[in-house]
């Protein structure tokens, strides 16, 4: 034979081997994934078992029904057969070798089952049924998590938060009057949607597309441009389901996000804030272009009324992070309403606020992290948390030096002060720096577990 043939059969043979899945770089990857079906907690093998019995409770049934004549004859055949078995082969033989070959063809005909349902459920191929059921469990077991604010920082703590917890209730301002938001505001009259926006595409499951989509922003069209998409959908959910709470719900399914989004109120609440050289400024977007220090800061109504479920979500919690994100316009909005306020003081769970990095520029110039702690305690009139996580690595020169052109420097750890105000300090490194923009953010994974694991030993 040829050294051409004999490369030929061999591709033929290589290739019959990948079609019947049984490739030997394959194999220990198939076999390692069917015995994951034996795993307990999955709720798969006890419902097969029960189909199994029920499938042979129907056939005594019929035959019982029948008179039994089917079963004497099945049973008279077969022990015909296994006597003429045992008679050439010993039963001390026999005997094993049945039960392997039997145990054999319900495991194979188990797999088929399962492979058959996971490519009608999955039929892109990306992942194995048991895994995402495996995956599910565990996220599902995962702790009861509030987490309140607003901006890019719920955001991107919940895009961490959902890598071990289904149990997430994203408690969400909606005070914003700036951008895309105020606008549909004010032509149409309904809430905010853009911090819900951005919680919703942060916390479903196909996060990268559904980002990418939710936050398009249209470029041309008249009243169109400026508009992001995900604002224009929730709004119209809004017209449909009839108020906002619905149509985040409806959104939610859509989306098969992992927890839920929950407004603060459903009152159209307007930020008031009174400044340092006597000014009172209104709306959210104004207060930050004011350009000076806030001594006080409420809404109009005084005191809206929260949204049920979001005071249910902090009552049965396990853990509630307060940020992070923009401490005036984004974090202490939710909390200047009162039910809110109440309940996560009242709750006796692990309570942690999330500290900015650095400071903001019109609404946190020169704020050391005692400065954020005396802010909230001071706008909700009592103490909510019981510890601070801050960031204990000083970005970079290249960092500071961009942001130190805005205005913005890092918030200082006055280590004495805070534990003089009872907070125990959570000092850790969860900060990136993105390549793209040289902005510094938090990292999603690696503040998820600084909380997550502060919990545990909480």
């Amino acid at each position: 034979m040829s050294n051409g043939s004999l490369k030929k059969n061999l591709r033929k043979l290589a290739k019959s081997r990948h079609i019947l899945g049984w490739s030997s770089s394959h194999s220990p990857r198939l076999v390692r994934q069917w015995f994951k079906w034996l795993a307990p907690g999955l709720l798969v093998k006890r419902w097969l078992l029960i189909s199994a019995g029920g499938m042979l409770l129907t056939s005594l049934g019929l035959a019982v029904w029948t008179g039994m004549t089917p079963i004497f004859y099945l049973l008279q055949l077969l022990k015909d057969i296994l006597g003429f078995i045992t008679t050439v082969v010993p039963n001390s033989v026999s005997g094993p070798i049945a039960i392997i070959v039997g145990l054999l063809l319900i495991f194979w005909g188990q797999i088929r089952t399962l492979n058959s349902i996971t490519q009608v459920l999955m039929p892109e191929g990306d992942d194995h049924l048991v895994d995402r059921l495996l995956a599910h469990r565990r996220l599902h077991r995962g702790p009861k998590i509030v987490a309140v604010g607003g901006g890019t920082g719920l955001s991107t703590l919940l895009r961490g938060l959902k890598q071990y917890s289904a149990n997430i209730s994203a408690i969400v301002t909606v005070a914003d009057d700036g951008g895309s938001s105020g606008r549909l505001r004010r032509e149409i009259g309904v809430l905010p949607p853009g911090d819900i926006r951005n919680c919703l595409a942060a916390l479903a499951d196909e996060e990268q597309l559904l980002t990418e989509l939710f936050q398009y922003r249209f470029k041309a069209g008249d009243g169109l441009s400026g508009h992001s998409f995900g604002n224009l959908f929730l709004t119209a959910m809004s017209d449909i389901t009839g108020d906002l709470e619905r149509a985040i719900a409806a959104s939610s399914k859509v989306l098969a996000i992992r927890g839920q989004v929950l407004p603060a109120t459903l009152s159209d609440v307007h930020l008031w804030a009174k400044m340092a050289d006597g000014r009172r400024i209104y709306g959210e977007s104004s207060i930050t272009e004011a350009k000076g220090k806030i001594v006080k800061i409420g809404c109009i109504p005084s005191e809206p009324p929260a949204l049920p479920k979001a005071i249910q979500a902090i009552v049965e919690a396990d853990l509630i992070i307060i940020g992070p994100g923009s401490l005036y316009t984004s974090i202490i909005p939710n909390l200047l309403v009162p039910e809110i306020a109440q309940a996560i003081a009242s709750a006796n769970v692990p309570r942690i606020y999330v500290c900015n990095a650095m400071t903001q520029p019109g609404e946190t110039d020169g704020y050391t992290v005692a400065d954020h702690i005396l802010a909230i305690d001071n706008a909700c009139g009592c103490r909510l948390f019981d510890a601070v996580l801050v960031q204990g690595k000083v970005p970079l020169a290249q960092s500071l030096i961009k942001y130190a052109q805005e205005g913005s420097y890092p918030v200082v750890l006055d280590r004495d002060v805070v534990k003089q105000l009872g907070r125990r300090i959570v000092l850790t490194n969860v900060i990136e720096v993105d390549e793209i923009t040289g902005y510094i953010r938090h990292n999603s994974e690696r503040l998820a577990q600084v909380l997550l694991r502060w919990y545990s030993h909480a």
